[in-house]
């Protein structure tokens, strides 16, 4: 007699694909595999360039508790670790101590040279049964050579976004120093919120027809 075949659960699809989350035959949680395979054909370029990217900088991440471990990225399909959690938005973390965690845990990701990109969405974080910060969704991430000035910003606008998350939670316990970093965005932030932002906001309303969170289901992965 064999074996049941692992089963995949659908967690998300889009026009970039799909993600699936792939239990074992006991209904184990085993990994989450993104398949660009499914994606729109007039996507599909743009859907594996993207998992590249998150591939590189999961393998520049490698070793770090709090973001997935990238297992293969080959065929257009990435499959990596799977990370139980509950996204912010509805864990809605309200203990120091988690803020604390998640300032280090940025750290550490900029300490690799890799910034995030796409903390604004409050699925991208998440809260495990420790109580614990989890990072997901590296594809709009950049894997840098160096930390000059660009990198300097956009790690800049990394902490802004973890900030602006505790303001909405936790605002009681913001440092004058964390306000006066949310007073001050990057040169790159504004003007994308003056340019780039409207066509972004465009695109995938109106085109790709995302909801208000743009495009960040709840998910758990």
């Amino acid at each position: 007699m064999t074996d049941p075949a692992p089963a995949e659960l659908e967690l998300k699809r889009d026009h970039f694909g799909a993600v699936f989350l792939v239990h074992d035959a006991a209904g184990r949680p085993q990994h989450v595999c993104r398949d660009t395979r499914l994606a729109r054909a007039w996507a599909k370029p743009l859907a594996r360039w993207l998992a590249r990217k998150e591939a590189r900088a999961l393998a520049r991440l490698a070793g770090l508790d709090a973001v997935p471990r990238l297992i293969a990225c080959r065929a257009g399909v990435l499959t990596r670790s799977w990370i139980d959690g509950a996204p912010m938005q509805r864990a809605k973390p309200a203990d120091p101590a988690y803020y604390r965690a998640a300032l280090h845990l940025l750290r550490r990701l900029h300490a690799r040279r890799v910034v995030h990109n796409d903390l604004a969405k409050e699925p991208n974080w998440l809260v495990t049964a420790a109580g614990a910060p989890a990072l997901v969704d590296f594809q709009l991430a950049w894997t840098a050579r160096g930390r000059g000035r660009l990198f300097r910003a956009l790690a800049h606008d990394d902490l802004r976004h973890l900030l602006k998350h505790k303001r909405t939670y936790l605002a009681a316990r913001l440092t004058a120093r964390e306000r006066r970093i949310l007073a001050t965005p990057s040169l790159l932030s504004r003007l994308w919120m003056r340019t780039g932002k409207r066509l972004y906001v465009f695109i995938t309303r109106r085109i790709l027809h995302w909801a208000d969170r743009e495009g960040a289901g709840d998910r758990r992965f």
